[in-house]
């Protein structure tokens, strides 16, 4: 398998993020925590540009996030552990996962 081949079969994220609202530092930042986390593990991290105050987060086409929906932004902790439950759920985040109780 060449390594084209390889980065296709892995997940791709996508961050939409309104430009007008001037959230790329925000998105920038989150594609940051996600590929230093999932290094390995991800094929792509796409920083989209949006309007309308959109702030989205699709891991392969499925929404882990949503601004309106999720009533604000994500922490790093609560979107890895969502972009985890998508890519890979047996997967231990260390000490940002959850708490047992949860």
């Amino acid at each position: 398998m060449t390594e084209s081949e390889t980065l296709l079969s892995k997940p791709r994220i996508e961050i939409r993020y309104c430009t007008l609202c001037r959230w790329m530092l925000r998105a920038a930042w989150l594609a940051q925590e996600l590929l230093s986390t999932f290094d390995s593990d991800l094929g792509e991290v796409a920083l989209v540009p949006a309007s309308k105050g959109e702030f989205r987060i699709l891991v392969g086409g499925v929404q882990v996030w949503d601004r309106v929906v999720d009533d604000g932004f994500p922490e790093a902790k609560e979107i890895k552990q969502r972009v985890r439950d998508v890519i890979a759920p047996e997967r231990d985040l260390g000490h940002s996962d959850r708490k047992a109780a949860e």
